[in-house]
């Protein structure tokens, strides 16, 4: 799909538009620079601790990284009601609301059910079984192939069901189903994002806190309301797809760290072997355990080269339909 959603603007709106992104792409570079410098690994087979520095930022690139998704529907899914048809942007408006509302519930649900959990079980199981729910959620994330398929298949799903629903607007019962059509429409792009963040957080809140997940979280808000404002209100024309790629390479860089920690706290738990290598010992450094997460064991060396596997591939992937598509 094109990253054009709204008609070009003067050449002041353009040159604000490449000082956005060039403002995306270096705070995404100092948060990689800050994040190896402020994350603490887990050298000798305790139990990872990220730092409160590092937890925020992870989560705050992940929920700027959702918002960005779900802008990106929601500006292809209005960009063409202009007119007599602008006043169905306000359904899709309160379908996005009423979805904030149902991410909230969800993390209560989902609040109550690990505490629950973690009453029956140990503490180390139920960390090592978040942080894997966590990881699988990034990888969905960071899946090439996946964001290939669902920026071309969801949004036109999405603008398929939005032109239909346009075709019953002349009648009044077919305009009162235009505008419960709208607002599911704004209901399922943003539950489906923020019910990811919600998995996500989890692992996230038994290691660090419930003050660190809502920092991050605010941080990720905030990213995202700029770039809100400046699509829907000032109508710029940002490169989406751009600012998505800037943020999945420091998430991959995240991805990365986290399955080295997570392998550690499985290894802890008891869910896995730990086989040294003993002649690695020498040669990885004390600070890339103590910065990357990065130790010499068959099990996190294999795990973070898997990691990196799924995501080049599922790249490649991407590439591959992209051409056969052309």
């Amino acid at each position: 799909m094109s990253e054009e959603l709204a008609s070009p603007g003067s050449a002041r709106n353009q040159a604000a538009t490449r000082a956005v992104f060039l403002l995306v792409t270096l705070s995404a570079a100092a948060a990689l620079i800050w994040l190896s410098i402020a994350s603490t690994g887990n050298p000798g087979h305790k139990a990872s601790q990220t730092s409160s520095a590092a937890g925020i930022l992870e989560i705050g690139m992940l929920v700027f990284r959702e918002g960005l998704e779900c802008i990106l529907v929601l500006a292809a899914i209005t960009a063409s009601m202009t007119g007599s048809e602008e006043k169905f942007q306000r359904p899709v408006a309160v379908g996005v609301g009423i979805a904030f509302v149902a991410t909230l519930f969800t993390w209560l649900i989902a609040l109550r059910a690990v505490d629950d959990i973690g009453e029956n079980i140990s503490a180390l199981d139920v960390q090592a079984a978040t942080g894997l729910l966590a990881i699988l959620t990034l990888l969905l994330v960071l899946n090439w192939f996946f964001h290939r398929v669902y920026w071309t298949e969801w949004i036109s799903v999405h603008n398929n069901r939005k032109r239909e629903l346009l075709k019953n607007g002349g009648q009044k019962r077919g305009t009162l189903r235009i505008m419960w059509g709208m607002g599911l429409l704004g209901f399922t792009s943003f539950y489906r994002e923020g019910f990811e963040v919600v998995l996500f957080l989890q692992s996230y809140r038994l290691k660090l806190g419930g003050a660190v997940v809502s920092h991050g979280v605010l941080i990720g808000v905030l990213l995202s309301g700029i770039v809100a404002i400046l699509t829907f209100v000032t109508h710029r024309r940002l490169p989406y797809k751009k600012m998505l790629v800037s943020t999945g390479v420091m998430l991959a860089f995240v991805l990365l760290v986290m399955v080295g920690e997570q392998v550690q706290e499985m290894q802890l738990a008891g869910w896995s072997p730990t086989t040294q290598i003993r002649w690695l010992k020498g040669v990885i450094p004390s600070w890339m355990g103590l910065w990357f997460s990065i130790f010499p064991t068959i099990e996190t060396l294999g795990a973070q080269a898997l990691a990196s596997l799924l995501i080049f591939g599922s790249y490649i992937a991407a590439r591959s339909l992209k051409r056969s598509t052309r």
